[in-house]
C-alpha cells in the first residue's frame, strides 16, 4: 500500500466532511489493490438521514487510488422517496457532504470555482430541479458575481440583530455562504422575534421563516431599512473599546459558529 496516498486520501475524505470514520475500511481497500471499491457513510441533519457511497478508482499504470466522486441518498422525514445526486471530487472545488445536503435542499451554496482556464472565479451554485444530465444528476446553476446579488447589502434591509455585532455578523455570513438555513433574531415593533433565513440569490433576496418553518413574506420599505441601520450604527457606537484578545475571540466565534437549523 502506498502510505502517502492514503494519508493523502485520508484527509481528502475528512476535509470533504465525511470525518474519520472511514480510515480503517480506507486501508484494507488499499490493501486489496482492487481495480476499485466504495465506502459507505451515514449521517442525520436534524430529521433528515443521508446514506452516501464514496467511490474510489485504481491508477491503471501505478498503486495510486483517486476519490472521484461520491454519492449522496437523502432520505427525508416527511417523504417515501429517496433522493439520488452524485457529486464530483476534483483537487479544488470541492462540495462538502453538508453543502451538498445543502444544495439537495434547494439552497445555494456560496464557492471558490475555477474554469476551464485555470482561473478562479466565485458563485453562487444551486441545483437546477428541472434539468438532468446525462447520468440523472441535477445541473448545477451558477450565478456568478457579476449577476447583481451582495449578500450583505440584502441582509442590511432586514431588522436583524446579529447585524449589529460584528463576529454574529460575520459567522451569520459565513454560514450563509454554506447554504446553511440560519437562526436570527429580528427587532419588529420594539420585540424581538426569531426568524430563520437562507440566502436567495437567484431572487437576490434572502428567504425568511417563522418558527414554524413557514415562509415568510418580507417587504422592508427603505425607510424601515434606513432605522434598522442607524440603529445598528448607534449600538456600534455604544461598545466599548477593542483590546487586543478581540482578534483571538472572533476566531474562537468562528470556530464555534452560530445555531443553525439542520
Amino acid at each position: 500500500m502506498n502510505q502517502k496516498n492514503f494519508d493523502y486520501l485520508k484527509d481528502q475524505i475528512k476535509y470533504t466532511g465525511f470525518g474519520e470514520g472511514l480510515e480503517s475500511q480506507l486501508k484494507e481497500n488499499m490493501k486489496r489493490q482492487a481495480p476499485e471499491f466504495t465506502l459507505q457513510h451515514q449521517n442525520t441533519f436534524g430529521r433528515d438521514e443521508t446514506t452516501t457511497a464514496l467511490h474510489f478508482k485504481k491508477s491503471p499504470s501505478s498503486d495510486m487510488y483517486f476519490f472521484n466522486s461520491y454519492l449522496v441518498s437523502l432520505k427525508k422525514q416527511d417523504q417515501t422517496e429517496k433522493m439520488n445526486q452524485s457529486f464530483y471530487v476534483e483537487k479544488n472545488n470541492n462540495i462538502t457532504l453538508k453543502e451538498a445536503f445543502n444544495l439537495m435542499q434547494g439552497r445555494a451554496v456560496n464557492k471558490d470555482l475555477t474554469n476551464k482556464e485555470g482561473q478562479l472565479y466565485n458563485a453562487w451554485v444551486q441545483m437546477d430541479f428541472k434539468n438532468t444530465d446525462n447520468n440523472g444528476n441535477y445541473k448545477l446553476k451558477q450565478f456568478h458575481q457579476n449577476y447583481g446579488f451582495e449578500l450583505e447589502k440584502a441582509l442590511g434591509k432586514l431588522p436583524i440583530k446579529e447585524l449589529g455585532n460584528e463576529q454574529d455578523k460575520s459567522r451569520l455570513i459565513e454560514s450563509l455562504h454554506k447554504g446553511n438555513r440560519q437562526s436570527v433574531t429580528f427587532i419588529e415593533n420594539g420585540t424581538e422575534q426569531k426568524r430563520m433565513i437562507e440566502a436567495n440569490p437567484q431572487f437576490k433576496s434572502i428567504t425568511v421563516y417563522d418558527g414554524n418553518a413557514q415562509r415568510i413574506r418580507q417587504d422592508l420599505t427603505e425607510k424601515q431599512a434606513e432605522k434598522q441601520t442607524a440603529t445598528q450604527k448607534q449600538g456600534q457606537q455604544l461598545k466599548p473599546e477593542t483590546n487586543e484578545n478581540d482578534a483571538t475571540s472572533v476566531k474562537a466565534g468562528k470556530r464555534k459558529g452560530l445555531s443553525v437549523s439542520q
